[in-house]
């Protein structure tokens, strides 16, 4: 690589067991004094724990953030901010949760403190995708980056093993699209790796025992390094893909990534063998196949037909996909889109394109 530009990493980073505690201090720090605490209704009761636990510093919670970023649910939720007078947000939760954080705060110009409780990598982001009309775009723009992040290893413990293995695959494709990224550089080709790594010791452990701290904190370190990466690159066919599948489909975020990772890694590998080197060296040299192999043994999704998504949807989901041109190491075109997605849909191993 004869040159590179590197953007830096500006969001302060708390990593830890038991960092919770620290989200009050935060608060302050970021000069919050009526925070605004969101979560999904899945985890209102976590959400109103940590409403009790900032005390005078919060203002109230919403528990309604879903999946894909829905626009009518974002501006249900600045309702609720402008009402309480909130003044910073905090983000309990998974990619919905930090999603909604992220579209209020850009439009509010508010703060956000996000705290992390899956491996899904929105937290270190410049990205924010949203739904309208069954259509996902996607944006990017530094004021949507949280402020501050708070990696709680504590808060893993009890994520339930099929959503650790899904999640944890959608980070590593974060990594992987990163390693031979049109913009990438040293250091970022360095976190991917090491996050990968991560991830591939890690998962195990988790899926052998849930319970296991060690394992947990292995795989949220790699999940942070991935999410590093992927707000530091442009990422390429495999998340254009999941945001088509997700955004128009209505497919569940994590289980997309998952399925479709062995498929779109595999059908880049030819175009960019040097820069996807460390993961090769982790999962073979057939890396479709490896990580094929790699989420069948813990357990993950194989098959989009299980999601609901079917040979019939792949015209209109290649249609889709090649409308707008994007980087990617390979060129595309609509029956290569159709050629990959076949295999994803009925949850075989990947075959050389």
């Amino acid at each position: 690589m004869d040159g590179f530009v590197f953007k830096g990493i500006p969001s302060r980073v708390i990593f830890g067991t038991g960092t919770l505690s620290a989200v009050a201090e935060e608060v302050d720090r970021l000069g919050g004094k009526a925070a605004l605490v969101l979560s999904t209704s899945h985890q209102t009761d976590d959400a109103a724990r940590l409403v009790s636990d900032l005390g005078d510093c919060c203002v109230g919670q919403f528990s309604e953030a879903a999946m894909h970023t829905p626009v009518a649910v974002t501006e249900k939720a600045l309702e609720v901010a402008r009402t309480l007078g909130a003044d910073c947000l905090v983000s309990l939760g998974g990619g919905s949760t930090v999603g909604l954080g992220k579209a209020i705060s850009i439009r509010t110009g508010l703060p956000h403190l996000a705290v992390p409780t899956t491996y899904a990598g929105s937290e270190m982001t410049d990205i924010l995708g949203e739904t309208r009309d069954g259509e996902k775009t996607t944006r990017r723009d530094p004021g949507i980056r949280p402020a501050t992040v708070i990696y709680d290893v504590a808060l893993t413990l009890g994520l339930p093993t099929d959503m650790t293995v899904t999640s944890a695959l959608n980070a590593a494709a974060h990594a992987i699209e990163a390693l031979y990224a049109s913009d990438g550089n040293p250091v970022i080709s360095q976190m991917a790796g090491a996050g990968l790594a991560a991830l591939f010791e890690g998962v195990p452990r988790v899926v052998a025992d849930p319970a296991d701290a060690a394992g947990r904190r292995e795989v949220l370190y790699g999940a942070w390094l991935c999410s590093t990466v992927l707000g530091q690159a442009e990422m390429g066919l495999h998340h254009k893909l999941c945001h088509v599948l997700g955004g128009s489909f209505d497919l569940p975020h994590a289980q997309t990534h998952a399925i479709l990772l062995p498929h779109t890694a595999g059908f880049n590998a030819p175009a960019a063998r040097a820069q996807i080197a460390p993961a090769t060296a982790l999962f073979g040299e057939d890396l479709g196949g490896g990580l094929w192999d790699f989420a069948k043994a813990a357990g993950a999704p194989l098959a989009l037909s299980d999601l609901g998504f079917t040979e019939k949807d792949l015209p209109r989901a290649a249609e889709i996909a090649t409308r707008n041109k994007y980087s990617n190491p390979r060129a595309f075109d609509a029956g290569d889109i159709v050629t990959l997605l076949r295999p994803a849909v009925n949850g075989t191993r990947p075959q050389a394109i």
